[in-house]
């Protein structure tokens, strides 16, 4: 981020089907291990009969009865995995509370409580009086701050696959720019709803492979055939990098640099030849002031639908070259999260250049010889210093990029 105060990343939280720990978080993800799993009866009349979801025993475990009660599941979600990011940042209260804000992405903000909602028949003299709050898209943001007591800026993004992703460029612009001292930013979602996979079956965008649903999501694989919707949460906390050096902290990564473009192309499909997303990949890498040399590692959007994959692959090959950065994606594990996968790629991302290894991209064995990117698979790699690039590319053709660098 050019002329401007450098951004540190101080703290991490996740809420996963990976786990709600960073060491499960990455364990998982460096075992190559995919957390998809078939869904219960409910959803047996389906075509697509299997999701990654956040084990119960996880998702109920932090989150206080009333919270639980006036919250939606994504919000639920966002409250324990941005308390986790706090915890790791060991971030002392702020000074100023109205210089500590946070910002939020999601796609479908409380689908589940609405799809409970009209299940069940309402009579309209009978709604909840929580039934609106708790599906605004806005409401991980507001309940964050409430528990936190932050009063600085507070703004919700709703671009889908790419929402968390802004949200963390975003907030670290305001840092940056001096206008709070410490964002809390990233992303939730809980989509899996009888109506969420319905619609994406219908766009044809869903793998369908009920029989085997833990080898289902394989990025960048010849056979891939659709993504596997997943749900979770995933927050970073950023701060000045001179407040971060002043106060002791552990520094994970620097944020250097950030963009977003938009594809003006289509609603769902990305541009044939990657055009929209290489435009991001090198606006970003611009803002950092490096050249496509300076990057060692890409963490991919990778959803695992054929389109997707192909155009990032493309626009992957024409910013950086052939052969020029390793590339994973770390939905081949997880899942894609919708408003909750730019964030917690990001935190991929960090993890990998602090411990200075790639994790594999799970399910893939052969790659698609039309990709043409060196995609890391079967075993961690040892990562070389350098710069690592975050992609994410969403509906819409809304696309963002981050990098990170060391300290």
């Amino acid at each position: 981020m050019q002329g401007r105060e450098p951004v540190a990343v101080t703290g991490l939280g996740v809420v996963t089907p990976a786990g709600a720990t960073l060491d499960a978080f990455w364990s998982t993800l460096r075992s190559g291990r995919s957390t998809a799993t078939s869904l219960p009866d409910a959803f047996a009349d389906l075509s697509v009969r299997f999701a990654t979801q956040v084990p119960e025993d996880i998702a109920a475990e932090e989150p206080t009865p009333t919270e639980q009660r006036r919250c939606d599941r994504f919000a639920t979600h966002a409250l324990v995995a941005a308390r986790r990011a706090l915890i790791d940042a060991e971030l002392p209260a702020p000074d100023d509370p109205g210089r500590a804000g946070v910002y939020v992405g999601c796609g479908f903000a409380g689908i589940a409580t609405v799809e409970r909602t009209l299940a069940d028949g309402p009579d309209r003299a009978r709604l909840h009086p929580t039934l609106l709050p708790r599906i605004m898209p806005n409401a991980p943001g507001a309940v964050i701050a409430i528990t936190e007591g932050w009063r600085g800026p507070n703004l919700s993004f709703g671009t889908v696959c790419a929402a968390s992703s802004h949200a963390i460029g975003e907030a670290a612009q305001v840092v940056a720019g001096g206008q709070a001292d410490v964002m809390l930013a990233g992303g939730a979602e809980a989509p899996i709803t009888p109506f969420v996979i319905r619609g994406f079956h219908a766009l044809s965008a869903l793998s369908t492979r009920n029989d085997c649903p833990e080898a289902a999501s394989r990025p960048f694989a010849v056979d891939r055939d659709g993504f596997v919707l997943g749900e979770g949460a995933a927050f970073v906390v950023l701060e000045r990098l001179a407040d971060a050096r002043a106060r002791g902290a552990r520094i994970y990564a620097v944020l250097a640099g950030y963009a977003r473009t938009s594809d003006a192309f289509d609603l769902v499909m990305p541009t044939n030849d990657g055009t929209g997303a290489a435009e991001c990949m090198r606006a970003a890498l611009a803002d950092a002031d490096l050249a496509p040399r300076d990057v060692v590692h890409v963490n991919a959007h990778g959803t695992s639908t054929p389109r997707n994959d192909a155009a990032e692959a493309a626009a992957i090959r024409d910013v950086l070259g052939p052969d020029q950065a390793s590339v994973t994606s770390i939905k081949g594990s997880i899942g894609h999260l919708m408003g909750a996968a730019g964030a917690a790629e990001f935190v991929a991302a960090c993890l990998t250049l602090h411990h200075r290894e790639v994790p594999p991209t799970a399910n893939t064995t052969e790659v698609d010889p039309d990709a043409d990117v060196d995609l890391v698979t079967g075993a961690p790699r040892p990562l070389p210093g350098g710069a690592v690039l975050s992609n994410s590319f969403a509906f819409g053709g809304q696309n963002a990029c981050l990098v990170v660098i060391d300290p």
